[in-house]
């Protein structure tokens, strides 16, 4: 089943190890979270949502590149 994690990159023949995108897929998620989140009005469950994405070890950056903002 690990492997059918495994993905490639579309510019690249090269895998990406299953922990890239065990992490990845974590932070899309929270990401997504913190977004409905605060859709919803819910502004106290997003925060959370962030500092959940921050503990992620590697560098702190959302899908598409921004930064997160914790205050």
């Amino acid at each position: 089943m690990a492997s059918a994690l495994r993905c490639t990159l579309p510019s690249s023949d090269k895998r990406r190890p299953v922990g890239e995108v065990d992490q990845g897929a974590l932070m899309l998620m929270l990401t997504y979270v913190e977004a409905e989140c605060l859709r919803l009005g819910a502004a106290d469950s997003a925060h959370h949502a962030a500092m959940a994405a921050a503990l992620l070890p590697g560098p702190v950056t959302r899908p598409g590149g921004s930064r997160a903002k914790l205050s």
